[in-house]
């Protein structure tokens, strides 16, 4: 894609070649903008300012890019407009590409070949269930043409440690090198935050929330009494797995399962019995539910419960021999940590956290294979198999825990329940359910959709479920109330701990990514600012009608909002 031309850098004026520059001989990196952590809004971001003609470096702190849907193996969370409306472009993209990736690499059946809405998985909760080593295949290819032409440098198992700031600007960041153990200084005019727990806004003193907020806070709906910043959602360490009948692949017995084989949670509302059980809580009604699981019957005729629900591969989508059987991702209610945070407290405290984490993790596969009651009255699976090979990582597990909810900047504006939740939108504008809409934000830069889904908290709640309507993504969101030049790029943006429950999923994080990307190269012009493009109509006009041209969808199409 040929470079917009309004872009001027200091980089390129200075001759610099690659993304960034070594500068003498100290560890000291120069680039246009530097973007803290390789997930999907990293790399949303990194395409958007690398096509715009930024020259980028990108941290990713594992050796994997691609965050929620690589890293941490969840395929994409979509609402269920997907296919027609409601991503942007390279969102759209990317959809299109895991297909071709399948169809040019494996052998597909015919049916599947002409299948233009393919679906690998054919799983309940999503259009496109994939395996994470694709999802990864196809970030890589998309962004590899702006690593060859030197526009985009990218550091694998890079960490960052800390930042200089001077007055209301990030001067630079200094990140770890994790292999080698020695420390790099990145200098930019724009820092990007696309770090899974929003790390930089400690480091930069940025002003941030965390956890839940009260209704004196936000006069949310479903807000707290009060406030309680402690209060995060449960992180999960998924696992893929596929199952051979009459093998026998079970694990050693985890350190911690009898702890975790016996735990019943202790929740409001209330947790029905044990974690390690098929029933647990509905997320929406909160009643008592019993999941089914039988990893034998996966055709449309057998019922696969939690087996179909996050597949990621269907072997009737392929040629026979493909695969020895289904490929299952385990996300699911009995494996959500809530016991502590993983942010917010010491490191040696969030180590604790995600072992145990990924102990609880183990516990469930192992008592799967043991222990859990089967239809035919039997109890245990020990044909089910972990497969670390699609997930790059020795024990099975996903190399990243699956974050939901991080630190959030105090932005120039906070999106609340007031503007996107359809019970509370129903109180304020008193219209029928069927002309309800969700807030317009004359400042939108996309848009996105997906219930108000908040899963159990360290702070002792159950789910927290409820409808919302398509929403947009306002720019003020974007912007600190203080710190001019750092803008967020995933869960961290302006939202509150009951609205992150609807903007954290996939679709809307690769979103926010690319704003913030198209943002900060727009920004790289003489006399812009983030400021001052939101809060100035003419420059806010500007901008929105060039990421439209650049296929950001910043408005709903009528008929999605009914």
């Amino acid at each position: 894609m040929r470079r917009r031309e309004w872009i001027k850098t200091s980089v390129r004026l200075a001759g610099g070649f690659g993304a960034a520059r070594l500068i003498g001989r100290a560890r000291e990196w120069k680039a246009d903008v530097a973007i803290a952590g390789g997930g999907v809004g990293g790399c949303a971001a990194a395409l958007a300012l690398a096509r715009n003609g930024a020259r980028v470096v990108m941290t990713e702190e594992t050796d994997w890019i691609g965050g929620q849907l690589t890293q941490q193996a969840v395929p994409p969370d979509e609402h269920p407009w997907v296919e027609q409306t409601g991503t942007t472009r390279s969102y759209h993209a990317y959809r299109n590409n895991i297909r071709a990736y399948y169809r040019d690499h494996y052998a597909l059946t015919v049916e599947s070949l002409r299948a233009p809405e393919f679906d690998p998985g054919n799983c309940s909760v999503s259009r496109l269930c994939h395996e994470p080593r694709v999802g990864l295949a196809v970030l890589e290819s998309m962004l590899a043409p702006w690593v060859s032409n030197g526009w985009l440098t990218i550091l694998r198992e890079h960490k960052p440690v800390s930042a200089t700031v001077a007055g209301d600007r990030v001067e630079s960041l200094t990140v770890r090198d994790l292999r080698e153990n020695r420390t790099l200084e990145l200098a930019a005019d724009y820092f990007i935050d696309a770090t899974e727990t929003g790390d930089l806004l400690p480091m930069t003193k940025t002003e941030y929330i965390t956890g839940a907020e009260s209704q004196k806070q936000t006069g949310e709906l479903h807000a707290k009494s009060e406030p309680q910043p402690g209060n995060m959602q449960a992180i999960t360490c998924c696992f893929v797995m596929d199952h051979l009948e009459g093998e026998n692949h079970t694990i050693d017995k985890p350190e911690e399962y009898d702890f975790w084989r016996d735990y019943v949670p202790r929740l409001t509302p209330p947790w029905p019995g044990r974690l390690l059980s098929w029933e647990n809580t509905h997320p929406i009604t909160l009643q008592p539910r019993t999941h089914s699981f039988d990893p034998r019957q996966t055709g449309p005729e057998g019922d696969g419960g939690l087996w179909l629900y996050r597949r990621l591969i269907d072997t009737a989508n392929f040629a026979p021999g493909t695969y020895r059987g289904d490929v299952c991702l385990v996300n699911w209610p009995q494996n959500d940590y809530w016991l502590g945070n993983v942010i917010e407290v010491s490191e040696e405290e969030a180590r604790r956290h995600l072992r145990r984490a990924r102990q609880l993790s183990l516990s469930l596969f192992y008592w799967m294979q043991t222990e859990a009651p089967r239809p035919d009255g039997k109890a245990g699976w020990p044909g089910l198999r972990l497969r670390g090979d699609l997930t790059g990582t020795p024990d099975g597990l996903a190399k990243y825990p699956y974050i939901r909810e991080a630190r959030r900047i105090k932005a120039e504006f906070t999106v609340l329940e007031e503007h996107v939740g359809a019970d509370q939108r129903a109180k304020i504008t008193r219209r029928p359910k069927d002309e309800l809409t969700a807030a317009s934000f004359p400042d939108s830069v996309g848009v996105g959709s997906y219930r108000i889904d908040l899963h159990p908290s360290t702070g002792g709640d159950n789910y927290i479920d409820v409808s919302s309507l398509p929403f947009e993504i306002p720019l003020g969101a974007l912007i600190p109330q203080r710190t001019e030049n750092l803008l967020p790029a995933a869960k961290n943006l302006g939202v509150t701990h009951i609205t992150n429950g609807c903007y954290r999923l996939h679709p809307v994080e690769w979103n926010i990514g690319e704003a913030a990307g198209l943002l900060a190269a727009w920004c790289l012009r003489p006399g812009q600012t983030p400021r001052g493009v939101r809060n100035t109509a003419s420059r806010l006009g500007d901008f929105q009608r060039e990421i439209e041209r650049q296929g950001v969808q910043i408005r709903w199409p009528r008929f999605t909002a009914r």
